[in-house]
């Protein structure tokens, strides 16, 4: 597994940076089915999401800082949900994101779920990659236009209750 160097915790004063990241990864990743003049990003209600996120116990929120100020790469999860995952574009496809999943998996419990917006092909095309399998489960996602979620549950070869999942 890659490690993304200098994982650290995420505290309160992270929220505004989680946010930040959180656009700065949605903008061009997500432009399809969030077009900005049509519905712009929300960075008050992600910056407050972030901080009711952080207070929740139970929940692990880790983060990669940048050299330069700002954050790399984050992760959310709790025992059963993988909640968030982001990175900078000026790091995709470098293994953070492979290496922040496994991480936050191995904290995690057996059969471990995420959502994913259903037109988010470069991040199911990574937990796909990584052994995550769709349930066929959809729920609208919290921000405006409320597109298509996406269940996965993470496939563990031996484990027939996850195996057949498609």
């Amino acid at each position: 597994m890659t490690e993304p160097p200098d994982v650290r915790p995420a505290t309160p004063a992270d929220a505004a940076a989680l946010a930040e990241l959180e656009r700065d990864a949605n903008l061009p990743a997500l432009a399809h089915v969030f077009p900005a003049d049509e519905h712009p990003f929300p960075t008050g209600e992600v910056e407050e999401r972030w901080r009711r996120v952080l207070a929740e116990p139970g929940v692990t929120v880790e983060v990669v800082d940048d050299t330069g100020g700002g954050l790399l790469a984050f992760v959310a999860y709790d025992e059963r949900v993988l909640r968030h995952l982001g990175v900078h574009p000026t790091r995709w496809r470098r293994g953070s994101g492979r290496a922040l999943v496994e991480r936050a998996v191995s904290h995690m419990g057996p059969r471990p779920r995420l959502w994913c917006l259903v037109d988010n092909a470069g991040a199911r095309e990574l937990y796909e990659r990584l052994g995550w399998r769709p349930t066929g489960r959809e729920q609208p996602a919290e921000w405006p236009p409320h597109p298509a979620e996406i269940e996965y549950v993470r496939n563990e070869p031996d484990d027939p209750l996850t195996a057949s999942v498609v």
